[in-house]
């Protein structure tokens, strides 16, 4: 079954451009033109991935994005027309696995897209079950739970905190996390990693403002606790 991407734009020339090149690499596409399209076209469709334009008419990308996180963990790659800052760190913090402003090149979105469809493969090796502490991560399944509670995580939450469990105690870097996500040299931005840590905190730790799991090591990155 091929994987299906949902494209939400009100841009008619962005629909045009974009999803012929997805069709050519396989994809099944579906398109919305506006936030409430798009969230019947999920129920609907059932997408694999969403794109999703901020800036669209009536319920914007970020009101999409908040009601899809709230019955689910699709990944969404968010487009913004706006090089602002906020944007990024809401639509991140609300959830998003990715962003791109405009103008972007489609190649690049495809890139994107791929780039985090590949946080949904379940690699090969059944017994890739990692436990720190009270932590065990499910590669395979891409489930996780804390002291026996299953926590619900997107793609990148989980590859991020995957990344970080598999050499507990090790200091990485925003660069190097981002090299994780991506798997691919990028010119990223290294504060959306902060906001998916601190998407991460909110769903673990049982006081996101003293965290005991997910560490910051000041003036250089991240690490995941390795004495719990």
């Amino acid at each position: 079954m091929s994987t299906r991407i949902l494209i939400v734009d009100d841009e008619p020339n962005i629909l045009g451009t974009v999803a012929p090149l997805m069709r050519a690499r396989g994809y099944e596409v579906f398109s919305a033109m506006s936030g409430r399209a798009a969230i019947e076209a999920v129920e609907r469709d059932k997408p694999d991935l969403v794109v999703l334009d901020l800036g669209l008419p009536g319920l914007d990308g970020l009101d999409v994005t908040r009601e899809l996180r709230r019955d689910g963990s699709i990944p969404i790659v968010m487009v913004t027309a706006r090089d602002d800052e906020l944007d990024k760190l809401l639509g991140l913090e609300l959830g998003a696995d990715d962003y791109l402003t405009k103008p972007f090149s489609p190649r690049e979105l495809v890139a994107r897209v791929k780039a985090v469809l590949r946080r949904t493969d379940r690699p090969t090796d059944p017994s890739d079950v990692m436990r720190v502490g009270e932590l065990q991560l499910d590669v395979p399944r891409m489930r996780t739970e804390l002291a026996g509670r299953s926590i619900d995580l997107t793609p990148t939450e989980f590859t991020l905190l995957a990344t970080l469990a598999r050499q507990p105690g090790r200091i990485f870097t925003r660069s190097q996390l981002l090299d994780a996500l991506h798997g691919v040299a990028f010119e990223s931005y290294e504060r959306a990693i902060d906001s998916h840590i601190k998407n991460l905190r909110r769903k673990l730790e049982p006081d996101p403002r003293q965290p005991r799991y997910v560490l910051t090591v000041y003036g250089v990155g991240y690490r995941l606790a390795d004495d719990r």
